[in-house]
């Protein structure tokens, strides 16, 4: 059963979403092509909060042993350089095939109002960084909701009321910027709790953000700091072949190497909920900035890292076997 195309929103527009920055909206696809904005329909914030808590409620109650086949409530954060109409696309081929055809729960796009150029990097930075109260205030907001579940659930002996759902994102590019400033903001109002999880699963791609953000020498008020707190656990996934990320760090003159293309800055300095794997070996080759999402063996990577796999057991899938014309398999 295919799940709910559902969006959250602060580019500004009526007709169609531009790059102006607005208030939070949101809005459930019914209808037509997903690309037109005028065949989702607005929610209002009750409404869609409700909406989420009526399709977890639909999860299966999973045992303590099989964590990892827990379904997940997840929100995806698109990268620079991309119109709603490019975000969109995205975030429903990544609904489609990894949460439908790999059962893994309900996604949510995060469309922030990234200028949809490659001119527009700098401005889009500092809309990635105006982008942060309020997508805090939807992760904390989401975080209470299934909190709240998840007490029913501890204080009643019906199974049925169990808390059925994890909350994750999938964070791309610069959207991993839009992720640490939000969630450096969610810790602080939370008033950065040490072990209080926020979010099960952070999985940064192409992470456009330094990458020494999390060493352990950082201030203890620093970004990098305050989402280890907030992040039961957080994977990077990159590749030094990602081209975009090299003129990130090269031409933008930030002076830090990119997480996404180059890996932690010291793996043995970091806390030890944060990891790296390299996927180099899974991706195809064009379009490397976004060829996790387009590998199907990347994606599977991606999916052991969602449910949870430990990182000592993470497996890069094997090329498929070609077979060779007139030879048996």
């Amino acid at each position: 059963m295919a799940s709910a195309r559902l969006m959250m929103t602060n580019r500004a527009g009526k007709d169609e979403l531009g790059d102006r920055l607005a208030g939070m909206r949101y809005y459930e696809h019914d209808k037509g092509p997903i690309t037109k904005f005028s065949n989702w329909t607005e929610l209002t914030r009750k409404q869609f909060v409700d909406r989420l808590v009526e399709i977890a409620g639909t999860f299966p109650v999973v045992p303590e042993e099989k964590n990892q086949d827990q379904k997940h409530v997840s929100v995806f954060v698109h990268g620079f350089n991309n119109t709603w109409e490019g975000s969109v696309k995205r975030y429903d081929q990544i609904r489609s095939d990894l949460y439908d055809a790999r059962d893994l729960g309900q996604l949510i796009l995060f469309a922030w109002p990234s200028n949809g150029s490659a001119a527009g990097y700098l401005p889009d930075r500092e809309d990635a960084r105006a982008c942060a109260e309020a997508l805090a205030l939807e992760f904390k907001d989401l975080h209470d909701r299934l909190l709240a579940m998840q007490e029913l659930a501890a204080k009643s002996p019906d199974p049925a009321r169990a808390c059925r759902a994890k909350l994750s994102i999938i964070a791309h590019s610069m959207g991993n910027y839009v992720a640490q400033k939000a969630l450096a903001v969610a810790a602080r109002k939370l008033n950065s709790p040490q072990l209080l999880t926020l979010i099960t699963q952070l999985a940064m791609v192409a992470a456009d953000v330094d990458n020494d953000i999390f060493q352990r020498d950082k201030p203890q008020d620093s970004d990098g700091n305050l989402m280890a707190n907030v992040c039961y656990r957080i994977g990077a996934l990159f590749t030094g072949l990602d081209q975009v990320l090299g003129a990130s760090a090269g031409l933008k003159h930030f002076g830090t190497r990119r997480l996404g293309r180059s890996g932690l800055a010291d793996r043995n300095n970091v806390w030890d909920n944060v990891f790296d794997v390299d996927v180099s070996s899974v991706i195809k080759k064009t379009d490397v900035h976004s060829a996790v999402f387009d590998s199907p063996r990347a994606l599977a990577l991606l999916e052991q890292v969602l449910r949870g796999v430990d990182r000592q057991h993470l497996v890069l899938p094997a090329e498929p076997t070609v077979t060779q014309p007139g030879k048996a398999a």
